[in-house]
């Protein structure tokens, strides 16, 4: 996919817009960086995009994405084990493919990131095999706006994600040091099930984590497995906002979470640099237990394609620690969020 498109016009921007856009960014840093091409936002602040995969070429790029390589099961009793496979990832088109297979396979039964992972570990197993990639260490960021435009899968037990962790864990173990989810969804068509869901992840290391977030339906009964929809985040200082196709539909502020590692700081754990993961989950503590429940091995294989992933930053105000809004009107909506009802 060439770039741009957004919800609202796409510019180069002038000498003045682009020097505001340089040297680290929402007064965060970013590990990577694209020259040349600057968003206007709607309330004409100068968003610059930073760091971009269109994925035209042939292969997976390999200076932006990782590849995760476990059968731990996500910490959600999942039934995949994730490999790097071209079978289940791989670029063609212009759009990278995620694709679940039902096949057993073995690997390491810890993370990728976990002290005792051994990448020869057979100890974990899955009957099924999928893609996990992730920008860490390649594409790491504080504050910014995220843009994915991403086509998904359909079935019982399918359980695609766009999201980010941090890079540091600097509030230590999961969740900790937060989690920020831009997109989930689960067992689409099953049941009629037509949601997407946006959600933080918070508080103190499990089982003392919380959640909050919102599911959003698309207007006039559309599906998101159906066709390519754009998923985007705006994070900054002390508020997190959620859009589908340009609709702003959730908003969270550091009002309504914390981190029990530093309860005295207003922005915990929402503060630090956090990176992008793309995936799609097979069964598990969700999507295996919600509408028609377990998995439905006739609807695999699935796969998630992503049309391209774009990441934006601005220079923050320094009175206020706000960056390039696009919505300013005080919209805050911060439920307690509820999976999809079986």
């Amino acid at each position: 996919m060439k770039l741009p498109t957004h919800g609202g016009p796409v510019a180069v921007v002038l000498a003045a817009s682009l020097a505001a856009c340089s040297g680290g960014g929402e007064g965060g840093e970013s590990s990577a960086s694209v020259d040349g091409y600057c968003l206007a936002s709607p309330l004409e602040s100068g968003y610059c995009l930073v760091w971009s995969d269109e994925f035209d070429g042939e292969q997976l790029d390999t200076g932006k994405w990782g590849y995760e390589r476990n059968c731990w099961g996500g910490g959600n009793d999942e039934a995949q084990c994730y490999v790097d496979d071209p079978d289940n990832v791989w670029v063609a088109d212009g759009h990278l493919h995620l694709k679940a297979i039902q096949k057993d396979a073995v690997g390491p039964s810890v993370m990728d990131d976990h002290p005792d992972y051994d990448a020869s570990d057979t100890s974990g197993s899955g009957s099924y095999t999928s893609g996990r990639l992730r920008s860490a260490g390649k594409g790491d960021w504080q504050y910014g706006r995220f843009e994915i435009r991403a086509k998904l899968p359909r079935g019982q037990g399918t359980w695609p994600a766009i999201w980010m962790l941090p890079t540091d864990w600097e509030y230590g173990k999961w969740a900790s040091s937060g989690e920020i989810d831009i997109m989930e969804a689960v067992n689409l068509h099953v049941g009629g099930e037509d949601r997407v869901h946006g959600t933080l992840h918070y508080g103190g290391p499990a089982p003392e984590n919380v959640y909050s977030g919102e599911p959003y339906r698309l207007p006039d009964g559309a599906n998101p497995a159906d066709d390519f929809h754009q998923y985007a985040l705006e994070w900054e200082q002390g508020e997190i906002r959620w859009y589908v196709d340009g609709e702003h539909y959730a908003t969270q502020t550091s009002e309504g979470w914390y981190s029990t590692a530093e309860p005295d700081d207003p922005h915990a754990p929402f503060d630090r640099r956090f990176h992008l993961l793309l995936n799609l989950a097979v069964g598990g503590n969700w999507a295996g237990k919600v509408n028609d429940t377990g998995i439905d091995e006739t609807a695999f294989p699935q796969q998630m394609e992503v049309d391209y992933v774009r990441v934006y930053q601005c220079t923050r105000d320094p009175e206020t620690g706000k960056g390039c809004a696009s919505r300013g009107d005080g919209f805050v909506r911060n439920p307690g969020w509820q999976p999809p009802e079986a």
